[in-house]
């Protein structure tokens, strides 16, 4: 894959390029903040942009509007976002009208390389990734909302917003596919979310979860 960074913690940046090297990536770029990578963005159209979420000059939502700027102007870049904390706010536009090709990760998710490298290759092959301390915490908050559900479709939903699909999920839980497949049905349901044309009832769910 050829990817880019950005990313202003020297020893992480120095650290995931180096990884990225060494299983044969090609890493184009390397910046410690969001405006050079967009200005060489154009030209190189990588794979995947991998970035943090607060950058220099302001260290509050860069990454955001980065990661915005490059879902609207080039579509087909994957996102891989990496924070130090929870940014639950950023996890909606994460998952907006276009939940595709993009993924958030807390930054000790790095140390865990085969996760780190997985994700990669999700967010490049289109799937939707979610640390599953991401997703914890986002479930603690919106559990409320979710009353209907049984404790094992809280489950599956949880996956869900993790971005395993459903054979993903059989081989978390030890299930069939097809008991996945009646879960998520059921989850739907339960939800509100009616099978027909315009939407994507999986994504719909998943906002759902994360509304709070």
């Amino acid at each position: 894959m050829r990817v880019m960074l950005a990313e202003d913690s020297a020893l992480l940046r120095e650290g995931v390029r180096s990884l990225l090297a060494d299983e044969g990536h090609d890493v184009v770029a390397a910046y410690d903040s969001a405006e050079p990578l967009l200005a060489r963005l154009a030209a190189e159209r990588p794979d995947v942009v991998v970035l943090d979420v607060r950058m220099p000059p302001t260290h509050t939502d860069e990454g955001v509007r980065a990661a915005v700027e490059i879902r609207e102007r080039w579509p087909e870049v994957g996102i891989l976002v990496l924070s130090q904390y929870v940014e639950r706010e950023f996890t909606r536009v994460l998952l907006g009208d276009e939940a595709h090709g993009v993924g958030y990760l807390l930054k000790d998710r790095v140390m865990k390389v085969d996760d780190f490298l997985d994700a990669l290759s999700r967010v490049a092959s289109g799937g939707l990734v979610l640390d599953p301390e991401v997703v914890g915490q986002l479930f603690r908050s919106t559990t409320h909302a979710l009353g209907g559900l049984t404790s094992r479709e809280l489950e599956v939903l949880g996956l869900m917003a993790e971005g395993r699909t459903n054979a993903g999920i059989a081989a978390a839980l030890f299930v069939s596919v097809s008991a996945v497949e009646k879960f998520a049905n059921s989850i739907f349901d339960k939800l509100g979310l009616r099978a027909g044309e315009g939407y994507n009832r999986r994504v719909l769910a998943i906002l759902r979860y994360l509304e709070g």
